[in-house]
């Protein structure tokens, strides 16, 4: 599904009433409409329930004029509260007010000196309340009167929908400066805003609905955002001949392990056996070989050279490349340690990869190292700025979290997280890349601009080993024929999906990345067949 910004919405709802000729009072009306359905899907019955209003002056506070109408006549009594005086309000929002008045209906101004004791009152009576009173284009922070009245809403517990975006959430970030409202949803128009995807907005638009407002459906195709579904996501994955052998899934090589981090290229090597890859080899230092093929007797192990603390060293770079010439994919990273050897190793590897490879963990920190060496910088220019140790022919997918995104940008967590979406767009299309940014709403970006954002997943998951499953799930995904930015995003999503399953099984607290593992082939059966029935591709 498109993701949109709000001036990529408005320029929808401009063309659609300009170019098709559709009057804005309709888009008004089907808005307002599918409000009221909202706030009756949520509460079970209309008649009798009592609803609160709160509308501001624009196109929001003219749907929530809208709805307020829709849901007297089914049977609501409703209170309606204007943030601003009538006079200020116009057009399209002017007509739906002045509907409302000529039924005799009466409105609150907040402007009134027992405004807020109204709201109090109100809000103790009400069974729901819906936010109209800002829309997309609010930025910044809600102050002074406004604010009380938020916290006011968010303090009494009363379930809130919210009118396109919860007023106090910026639409294009989903950042929050001051009091928002906290929805229990949020009917959003058209498509959905990135904001309502994006944390923290996320957070306070609850459950979202995007409503078919009757924009011509040409107008909502295309694009290059794009959340993430099980629709997308299952047609992505590849369906399976009855003829088929283990050779036609790919043979994935997992490169990493140390002393005392072997079970991070294990855990990498089982996600993508999970996935569905036909063939894993799980290459460790020599000695730690043993280990590693006790831990998982479904992959192959492959023992290289190692240093004398337990690292892989330099030597083991011609072994590699040999191992290469019959692997589909390379994983590089998962508890491949940081000791100069192994950071030399990585670098001169990668120029040399001619297939697929997933960087992660300290093959992150490695890249890092050879893009800053020993110095580190206050903040940086963005990574425009800051090329690649050396050219990396083969489709490369970087998997960072937020503080190895930050390692290799030469920057602080805080100033990654502060533009997640701008810092993946920018880093994928300047390195070439697909860009893996995880967190709260991974974020996938590709070189050509395609970006996915993902909504499953949990706190649960901030466990370690959990970006060891993602690694091996991305290769596993590759190994089988997906183009790298489809096999990193579908790998996102199935590995928070997993995530949530085990979640709902076990709780947050106590999930470790095994429950995750375990749970890949569930959240794929799900996603290719959602009723759990046979697969009929």
């Amino acid at each position: 599904m498109r993701l949109v910004t709000a001036e990529e919405m408005r320029e929808i709802d401009r063309t659609a009433i300009k170019t098709y000729n559709i009057p804005g009072l309709l888009l008004m009306e089907n808005a307002g409409r599918a409000v009221c359905e909202a706030v009756g899907d949520l509460l079970g019955t209309l008649k009798g329930k009592a609803v609160f209003v709160l509308a501001g002056k624009g196109n929001n506070g003219g749907d929530g004029f809208v709805a307020a109408r829709h849901l007297l006549n089914r049977g609501a009594h409703v209170r309606v509260m204007l943030a601003t005086e009538p006079d200020e309000v116009t057009g399209d929002a002017r007509v739906n007010l002045d509907i409302w008045l000529r039924l005799g209906q009466k409105i609150y101004f907040l402007g009134d000196r027992n405004a807020l004791q109204v709201l109090q009152l109100g809000l103790m009576q009400a069974d729901a309340v819906v936010d109209a009173l800002y829309g997309t284009g609010f930025r910044g922070a809600i102050r002074d009167r406004l604010a009380r009245v938020v916290e006011t809403v968010n303090q009494s517990g009363r379930p809130v929908v919210a009118v396109d975006i919860p007023s106090g959430v910026e639409a294009d970030t989903g950042k929050v400066h001051g009091p928002a409202i906290r929805a229990a949803r949020t009917v959003t128009f058209g498509l959905p805003k990135l904001g309502l995807i994006l944390e923290p907005g996320a957070s306070y638009a609850g459950e979202v609905t995007v409503a078919d407002i009757s924009l011509p459906r040409v107008l909502l195709d295309g694009g290059r955002r794009f959340l993430l579904t099980r629709e997308l996501v299952a047609s992505w994955l590849p369906a399976r001949a009855p003829q088929a052998h283990k050779g036609n899934f790919g043979h994935v090589l997992i490169v990493g392990g140390s002393r005392g981090m072997v079970g991070a290229a294990c855990m990498a090597a089982t996600a993508a056996l999970r996935v569905g890859a036909g063939l894993v080899t799980v290459a460790v230092p020599r000695s730690l070989q043993d280990v590693a093929a006790t831990k998982i007797t479904e992959a192959m192990t492959l023992g290289l050279p190692e240093t004398a603390e337990g690292y892989l060293s330099r030597n083991a770079r011609d072994e590699i490349m040999r191992f290469l010439k019959r692997a589909t994919v390379l994983a590089l990273g998962p508890g491949l340690g940081t000791h100069p050897e192994t950071v030399a190793l990585v670098g001169e590897i990668l120029p040399e990869v001619r297939v697929p490879c997933v960087v992660d963990a300290d093959g992150l920190n490695a890249l890092a190292a050879a893009m800053h060496g020993e110095t580190r910088r206050e903040s940086a220019a963005g990574p425009d700025a800051i090329p690649l140790p050396a050219p990396v022919e083969a489709p490369l997918i970087l998997t960072p979290h937020p503080g190895e995104m930050a390692r290799l940008l030469g920057t602080t967590t805080g100033e990654v997280q502060d533009d997640r979406l701008g810092v993946a767009e920018r880093g994928a299309r300047a390195w070439n890349c697909v860009l893996v940014l995880k967190g709260a709403r991974t974020i996938v970006a590709a070189p050509d601009g395609t970006t996915y954002v993902n909504p499953t997943g949990n706190p649960g998951m901030a466990t370690g080993g959990s970006g060891d499953v993602l690694t091996g799930a991305v290769a596993g995904l590759l190994a089988q024929g997906l183009e790298p930015a489809r096999a990193a995003a579908a790998a996102v999503y199935l590995h928070g999906r997993a995530g949530d399953l085990a979640a709902e099984a076990k709780g947050q607290p106590g999930l470790i990345a095994g429950d995750i593992l375990e749970r890949l082939p569930e959240a794929i059966k799900e996603t290719i067949c959602p009723g759990g029935g046979a697969d009929s591709r």
